[in-house]
């Protein structure tokens, strides 16, 4: 699970694979291609359905340089939680009906310029309380007979958030950079370690997410109120990566692990394990079951109820104190991703992959109820013509 908080409805998460990536060195040169993916996230009990259709074309450009072009749009549904408490006597946090679209594109080319790949990347996404445009540019260097490589990067967004309290959009943008290396140990093996480091200001509270304050108007009288959480306009945030990559001849299969950390300044540590097997079948059909567990603990300003607390929430949220949430995004909280993804070579010029994913996410505050927190299946299929 990720710690963003519009996921995934940034522009973000397209750059990722610009920003991030890890491979084992850099090349330019990939296949041309065409290639489309449907992907479904359905949470039960009526909650939230993300429905995303995306297409991409790879293109080499010249001797040296590659382009390649990603549109994609989402349709999203359902009930989510309000972030208001249960009401006295029940388990099940209020929820709210939720409808959007969302479109977007990228635009990434790099270039092999000898020992050196550049890679620079663009992105646009638009909802209708949500606009974002972004750029990534990742710079990767072979060296030592191209076994070890060199990876830096930056990356950015310049987002605008509508609220309720103003007529207005709200400026929100983040900085993030990469730094990694990627070492072959032999024929088999290859490691990998990045450090990355962000930060993000403006608007940063959840626009639709409320917390209910009981306020006392008159001596011994009090008022239910909501008020729209308030978090704090500044996020810095780092994390270190670490995976091992080794393959089995013997077993025609490969074992791909890694490792994640990550702490920002709301006070969330999370832990990221994630272990993946790539099983070839005959010539043409590999399998890949997957497993992921992440551990976050809450944000310091994450409260489930706030009649428990002395804090007096602020008419206008300004993102400078006092500080307050109840999305259960920000409690503390674990999640379990089960997984399998078969990609079957029907010829050298068509390649069709499918994948199932059972999510899970559990709260363990003891306070958040059980309610808030989703279980979700996610299906995908996706079809790549190459030429």
């Amino acid at each position: 699970m990720s710690v963003s908080r519009r996921s995934p409805h940034t522009v973000s998460a397209l750059l990722a694979a610009v920003l991030a990536g890890c491979i084992p060195r850099p090349s330019a040169r990939a296949e041309d291609s065409i290639a489309s993916v449907y992907e479904n996230y359905r949470e039960e009990d009526g909650r939230i359905t993300v429905v995303t259709q995306s297409g991409s074309a790879d293109q080499d450009i010249g001797a040296y340089g590659h382009l390649r072009l990603t549109g994609t749009m989402d349709a999203v549904a359902g009930a989510t939680p309000t972030g208001r408490p249960a009401p006295e006597g029940s388990d099940q946090v209020p929820l709210t009906e939720i409808h959007t679209r969302r479109k977007a594109w990228s635009g990434d080319y790099s270039e092999q310029m000898q020992n050196i790949n550049i890679d620079v990347g663009f992105a646009d996404s638009r909802e209708s309380d949500y606009v974002s445009a972004g750029w990534a540019v990742n710079a990767l260097a072979d060296f030592n007979e191209k076994n070890t490589t060199v990876r830096a990067g930056l990356a950015g967004t310049d987002d605008r958030v509508e609220v309720f309290f103003e007529p207005a959009y709200l400026p929100k943008r983040t900085n993030d950079a990469i730094l990694g290396i990627t070492q072959i140990l032999g024929p088999l093996t290859f490691i990998t370690f990045n450090l990355s480091a962000g930060r993000s200001a403006g608007y940063l509270s959840e626009p639709h997410k409320f917390v209910e304050k009981s306020i006392e108007i008159i001596p011994n009288l009090f008022l239910q109120e909501a008020f729209g959480e308030n978090s704090p306009n500044e996020r810095e945030r780092e994390s270190l990566y670490a995976s091992i990559n080794r393959a089995f001849p013997g077993a025609k299969g490969a074992l791909e692990g890694s490792y994640r950390f990550y702490s920002d300044t709301y006070g969330i540590l999370a832990h990221t394990l994630e272990v993946s097997w790539l099983q070839h079948i005959g010539k043409s059909l590999v399998l890949e079951p997957r497993v992921r567990l992440y551990r976050q603990s809450a944000a310091r300003f994450y409260y489930y109820n706030l009649d428990t607390t002395p804090v007096i929430p602020v008419r206008l949220p300004n993102g400078t104190g006092p500080y307050y949430s109840s999305d259960f995004r920000l409690s503390a909280e674990d999640s379990t991703s089960l997984g399998l993804k078969a990609t079957w070579k029907a010829s050298e010029r068509i390649h069709i992959d499918g994948a199932y994913e059972r999510y899970v996410l559990s709260g363990r505050d003891g306070v958040t109820p059980a309610s808030a927190y989703p279980r979700a299946n996610i299906t995908s299929i996706g079809v790549k013509f190459i030429w």
